[in-house]
């Protein structure tokens, strides 16, 4: 985590495209889709309870997270929008999906809960590490395994749901998954805290 003041604009505008036309690029395009398509997967979800169109939505979204990444460094189309888009829809994703399975008793609330609570509490991070100059935290390979793994689980509890052949087999690997990912998740945001500690820390100690 670098300590450097953020750079000035101009030179900020010369090192690499605006805002606007960064969003045009395929990988950015993607995650824009992903993110239009949070509100459709909480309606579907909580107003008709179409689990197999919210399903097939979840699936797409898991798809155009990891092909978005791919192209990013195939076309060299890498940016700064991108690098907070990414884990903006990621996060937006698990939470809609945490809040709805919440509201349909797919799963209790003492796992939605800490998963919430990490959320919070790494936005409050982001918040005092951007007053003290820094970049928010690097997304780590755990934090980046705990994603991918809730976002195989979710699809495995929705096909959990009644009493058929395919729901009955899909429940324990459902609940195998939401409870690995769930340790990761959090285990994930305390690394982040460390992270963020630490680099305070520095800051104070050199200011003494």
């Amino acid at each position: 985590m670098s300590t450097a003041a953020p750079e000035p604009a101009a030179q900020a505008s010369a090192a690499e495209p605006s805002l606007l036309r960064q969003a045009f690029n395929v990988p950015n395009m993607l995650s824009l889709l992903r993110l239009a398509g949070v509100p459709v997967f909480l309606w579907l979800l909580l107003g008709p309870e179409e689990d197999g169109w919210a399903l097939a939505l979840l699936v797409f979204s898991a798809l155009t997270d990891w092909l978005d990444g791919k192209l990013a460094r195939w076309l060299n189309q890498m940016s700064r929008l991108g690098q907070l888009l990414d884990p903006a829809a990621d996060r937006l994703y698990i939470l809609a999906t945490l809040i709805a399975f919440l509201v349909r008793d797919i799963i209790p609330w003492w796992v939605v809960v800490p998963l919430v609570l990490r959320e919070a509490v790494l936005g409050v991070c982001v918040v005092v590490l951007r007053r003290r100059g820094f970049a928010p935290p690097e997304v780590t390979y755990i934090g980046k395994g705990a994603t991918f793994v809730l976002m195989y689980a979710f699809p495995f509890l929705l096909l959990a749901q009644g009493g058929s052949d395919v729901a009955a087999v899909a429940r324990p690997i459902g609940y195998a998954f939401t409870i690995w990912g769930a340790v990761l998740y959090v285990w994930s945001g305390v690394l982040y805290v460390v992270q963020a500690r630490n680099a305070l820390r520095g800051v104070a100690a050199q200011e003494e």
